[in-house]
């Protein structure tokens, strides 16, 4: 059943602007996978990870969906779960404690990240609002 809560127009604004902010971080870093794609595959290769230029390529693919899915709206609580799940993967994958050692920098890095996830959290518990939305999602859920 839709909610009958009405939003008041600073509301519909500040959910309007979180996902326009969570497409633009998505849309920033497959920009620059998409800029230098043998550069993200050595940087995934230098973490361990075997099959690089594959996993680089699957990385940008997902990037891509998740900032239409913030653009759109469509899929949106959905896309927020799996957009935090892959936040504290590259963490913990790229910024984890091993890191710490060598470069303090890391630990605020790694931080950062939870903040993210925070916000994704949030927002996949409160939606993309009913404005320049398609509400395309989980049966039941608009």
């Amino acid at each position: 059943m839709p909610s009958q809560i009405t939003q008041s127009p600073w509301q519909t604004a500040a959910l309007l602007i979180a996902r326009l902010i969570f497409a633009a971080v998505f849309l920033m870093a497959v920009t620059f996978k998409f800029m230098g794609m043998e550069a993200t595959a050595g940087y995934i290769a230098a973490a361990g990870f075997p099959f690089p230029l594959f996993l680089a390529w699957c990385a940008a693919i997902l990037e891509v969906a998740l900032v239409l899915c913030f653009l759109s709206g469509a899929f949106f609580t959905l896309a927020a779960l799996i957009a935090g799940a892959y936040v504290v993967f590259l963490a913990f994958a790229f910024h984890g404690p091993s890191h710490w050692a060598g470069n303090q920098a890391e630990f605020g890095f790694f931080v950062d990240h939870f903040s993210f996830l925070a916000g994704l959290l949030f927002a996949a518990v409160h939606g993309p609002g009913r404005v320049l939305s398609v509400n395309l999602g989980w049966p039941g859920r608009a």
